[in-house]
């Protein structure tokens, strides 16, 4: 993103890290200073496109590509109107549809193709499904407040865990402190060798230190999941359809090496091909490898294919 620019003032990123683009409706960007001076009139237009523009039609850019940014606001605003469920057609076929016109819109409105056209079919449509949309307006509110609900949730808990966590850190850090300091005020006031001194605040520091890790392990009891759902809460679960199926057997992979017979793989050391073979070591041995089944790998590629002739 460091190639991103404002194209006004010719700002970018590279030279000033700080910079805050801004999109307007048109797709265009200016940097947060050239949209201040560009409205100190109280009006002003796109540099690019000359299009009217207001000051609070500005958002700060999120995307490298800026026509992302206007893609995600017209989504918005068409998905406010056109609003139905799967549940408001009457099979599959006709949601899809739906859904294509949908993707038209937002397509047509995103580049600038058949505009008019497009915010009259609008604007037809929302005087034709006027109730629709407003009781799926009031369904979704009531969705948007619950899930609001359990984000600000997770975010109390999130809160208190990091305030906790922070106090914890704090209440061992004036632990350790205090060890500290004791051990100064023995070396100066005790007639005990300092080596002796030293080797008991070794050991109380040590102690220190695993009293802290098990308090870490400690997990504190929450009475939400992270799916929102509450401990306590009674939750209807359908039980999972059992598939009858047919258990898989092993068939041992036979290799075809159209030559002559290849020894089994347990007749090997008994025939004496394990005499001049390496004996596995302990750290290939747990990579699966054995003696054995090198060898007899060996003796297959070797076999393969060969013809004996009988005169």
């Amino acid at each position: 993103m460091d190639d991103q620019s404002c194209p006004r003032c010719k700002t970018t990123k590279y030279r000033n890290p700080s910079l805050k683009l801004m999109v307007n409706v048109c797709g265009h960007t200016l940097c947060e200073n050239c949209v201040e001076m560009l409205f100190v009139r109280g009006s002003g237009n796109c540099v690019q496109c000359d299009t009217p523009l207001r000051k609070s039609n500005f958002r700060v850019q999120l995307f490298e590509d800026p026509t992302i940014d206007k893609e995600v606001e017209i989504r918005k605003k068409v998905l406010m109107i056109y609003n139905k469920q799967e549940g408001d057609f009457p099979g599959l076929r006709e949601y899809n549809d739906y859904l294509e016109q949908v993707e038209d819109i937002v397509f047509n409105l995103t580049n600038n193709f058949d505009v008019e056209n497009t915010k009259l079919r609008m604007e037809q449509y929302q005087r034709e499904n006027r109730d629709v949309i407003q009781r799926n307006k009031a369904k979704l509110t009531r969705e948007q407040e619950e899930l609001e609900e359990l984000l600000l949730m997770e975010q109390q808990g999130n809160e208190q865990r990091r305030l906790d966590l922070l106090q914890e850190e704090q209440r061992q850090l004036q632990a350790k402190k205090k060890n500290k300091q004791a051990l100064l005020d023995e070396l100066e006031r005790s007639q005990v060798p300092a080596a002796i001194l030293l080797a008991k605040h070794k050991v109380r520091a040590a102690q220190l230190e695993t009293e802290i890790e098990q308090q870490k392990q400690v997990v504190k009891p929450t009475n939400l999941f992270s799916t929102g759902i509450h401990m306590r809460q009674a939750v209807s679960v359908q039980a999972v359809p059992k598939i009858e199926e047919v258990l898989y057997h092993y068939k041992p992979l036979h290799v075809k090496t159209y030559g002559p017979p290849v020894p089994e793989l347990e007749q090997l050391g008994r025939l004496g091909y394990l005499n001049h073979v390496r004996a596995a070591m302990p750290q290939d041995t747990a990579g699966g490898y054995t003696s054995a089944l090198a060898c007899h790998r060996a003796i297959q590629d070797a076999l393969s294919g060969l013809l004996l002739l009988q005169g």
